[in-house]
Formats: structure tokens, sequence, C-alpha cells
């Protein structure tokens, strides 16, 4: 597999999972461009890349590339496209911007556990970590599968000793929490991005689909 890409492409590395970020024009779909990445990485052109959408729109690669990861997020004018070998992964991409009713969603659909920690902070860290835990906790449910209509409260997240976003706890249906590898960072100044990813030789169950009310953050 060449490891070349588009030139207006940055790229970060995570173990064995590369994520790049793209100029994305706000309101067009992703999967052109993520195609376009994908097929030069497989060097194929993009029409011909054996990638399909299951019923909730999750990505898969399959044929004689089922053993890759793929997925990809766009929010404004950027789009990260994910892919990774014997892993299941989700990445999301999200905007910071000033969000005044910020404390009611946390209270209304994050874990118990989140609510209390966020409700203590003080307005400026309540948006930093905020923003920080709505991102991972989307690349994960990405990940999964169903995203974020399977309940945002379903898994929590919380600060390691090392100051570190970890997975400390989620349901038995998004597997072990041990077992997830998470990456957060700053996909440029005003952008957060995070990168979940599952050992796909490790099976996650599949459960019906359960539509929710959750806002965008």
């Amino acid at each position: 597999m060449t490891t070349t890409v588009p030139v207006d492409a940055s790229r970060w590395q995570f173990g064995q999972v590369s994520v790049w970020r793209l100029p994305h024009v706000p309101g067009r779909r992703g999967e052109p461009q993520a195609r376009e990445v994908l097929g030069t990485e497989f060097q194929m052109p993009p029409a011909a890349l054996p990638l399909t959408r299951d019923e909730r729109g999750r990505p898969w690669l399959y044929g004689e590339l089922a053993q890759w990861g793929t997925g990809w997020s766009h929010s404004g004018g950027w789009l990260l496209v994910a892919l990774g070998r014997q892993v299941r992964l989700g990445v999301d991409l999200e905007q910071l911007r000033p969000r005044p009713r910020m404390l009611d969603v946390v209270r209304r659909f994050f874990h118990p556990d989140e609510v209390r920690w966020l409700s203590a902070l003080d307005e400026a860290a309540r948006q930093h970590w905020f923003f920080r835990v709505w991102c991972a906790k989307e690349a994960l449910l990405k990940a999964h599968g169903h995203g974020i209509s399977f309940g945002l409260e379903k898994l929590a997240f919380a600060i390691g000793d090392d100051g570190v976003l970890r997975l400390a706890w989620c349901d038995p249906a998004l597997g072990q929490a041990a077992r997830w590898q998470l990456h957060e960072w700053q996909a440029s100044a005003d952008f957060r991005a995070a990168l979940a990813w599952y050992p796909a030789a490790e099976a996650l169950p599949l459960l019906p689909h359960q539509p929710g009310a959750v806002p965008s953050p």
C-alpha cells in the first residue's frame, strides 16, 4: 500500500491508524473526498473501492480490504478520514463554539458521573472538557456502529491521573472499556478531534436500532 496522500492533506499517525485532514466545502458529502484518499492509499480508482454503507450510514470496506476499518467526519471547512488495519474505528470532528445551554445538554444526556464532574467546573473549564468528552463519545459510538442514538449516557469518560481523558465505564454492549483506544487532539485552531477504535478480532454485540432525540453539540 502506498503512503501517497493528496497534497492539501495533513496526516497524523496514532498507532496502527492513520488520519488525514483535508479542506472541505460545508454542506457537501464527505464520502467522495474520503474515497479519493482511500483510493490513493490502496492504489485504485475511488469508484472501484470496495466501500459500502450499512443501514445506519456506517462505512465498511469489504472483499480484499475487509481487514481494514475506516470512517470520516466533517465539520465547517474540514474533513477527517481515518484508516486502520484490524480495527473497528470511529472518528469525530467538532468546531469549538459557544454553547449557552451546554450544562442543560450535559445534565440531560451525559452519564451521571460526567454530570457531577462537568457541573462542578467553572464555565471556561466546562466548555473545554465538554467538547473533548462529546468528541470522544461520538467517535466511540460511531465505531460501535449505532452512533449517538445508542445513548450518550451509556459510556462515561473521566480524567486519568496523567491528565488524559479515558473511558472509565461503558455499557457491556460496547465491549470492554479497557480494550478501547482513544486519541484526541486539536485538529486546527478551533476544531477538536477524536479517534476511537476497538480490536476487529473482538466482536461487539449488534443491537436493534434505537432512535433518540439527541442534539448536536
